[in-house]
């Protein structure tokens, strides 16, 4: 994850927040984008510490453990350690990472890059700071752990703690899911949109069964990593649209409810 906080700030003094010159679905406005992006950079460092200072497990302390004692929707995986497989999940995690990168190849896009690019930046910056929080103030046993195969000094680590939830996942998710979002949004009449995201779709299930399989995460820390990488690839561009007429709005209405003159609360309904 170090690697992947570095990749947030080099992104951040390559490209910045910008508004684009010509017309775009998208409305920026560095006072208020840039203070989020570096709130959500100065996060992700801060749960990266939160990460590193776990404490490790004792030797007693793996040799009381049972895999009998991992949740039933978990079991089955506890105990995998395939150094393979984590070999072969870093392929699609790294090319994730490039998948917002070759929207310059669009015509609709490129004009609007810097733009594009800083909602990237803020994307990675949102994810990394839920992933790292949540990780570091959640301390959950990796898989490989319950492996007898693996080294007692990888099973003391603190890194060992690190399984809630799946930060790779998560990144994937959101670099893939952000990609589809904006070809989405710049090409409204493509035919390729459907193709765009069954493979963003399918990157970061990629990348999540191999670090399921690599004892790295349960399946429930790769779902919900899964999840929260996918939401964030997908509402940070939609929340700086400038028209919500593409059908993907929610639209939150908010209706005070009186008995007489007092008020007696409020009806909230949304439109979607």
């Amino acid at each position: 994850m170090k690697k992947f906080i570095m990749m947030i700030w080099c992104l951040t003094f390559v490209t910045g927040v910008a508004e684009a010159q010509r017309e775009s679905p998208y409305k920026t406005s560095f006072k208020v984008d840039g203070p989020i992006t570096a709130a959500g950079m100065g996060l992700s460092y801060y749960g990266l510490t939160l990460m590193q200072d776990k404490d490790g497990l004792t030797e007693e302390e793996v040799n009381r453990l049972n895999r009998n004692d991992v949740n039933g929707f978990d079991r089955f995986s506890a105990g995998y350690d395939s150094e393979r497989a984590k070999f072969i999940s870093d392929f699609p995690f790294y090319g994730s990472f490039l998948l917002p990168f070759s929207l310059i190849s669009n015509a609709n896009v490129r004009s609007n890059a810097g733009q594009v690019f800083g909602l990237y930046v803020q994307t990675m910056a949102v994810t990394g700071a839920l992933f790292t929080m949540t990780n570091g103030l959640n301390p959950r046993i990796r898989p490989l752990v319950y492996s007898p195969d693996v080294e007692l000094s990888e099973k003391t680590r603190a890194n060992a703690r690190n399984s809630f939830y799946a930060g790779h996942t998560a990144a994937a998710a959101s670099a893939s899911f952000f990609f589809a979002k904006v070809f989405h949004d710049f090409n409204p009449d493509s035919p390729l949109r459907p193709y765009v995201w069954a493979g963003a779709a399918a990157v970061p299930a990629v990348v999540g069964y191999y670090r399921l399989k690599a004892g790295k995460h349960f399946l429930s820390d790769n779902l919900i990593g899964y999840t929260m990488g996918a939401a964030a690839g997908i509402l940070v561009p939609q929340l700086h649209k400038k028209s919500n007429n593409s059908g993907f709005s929610i639209n939150p209405t908010i209706i005070p409810t009186f008995n007489g003159m007092a008020s007696q609360g409020a009806n909230v309904s949304y439109t979607f």
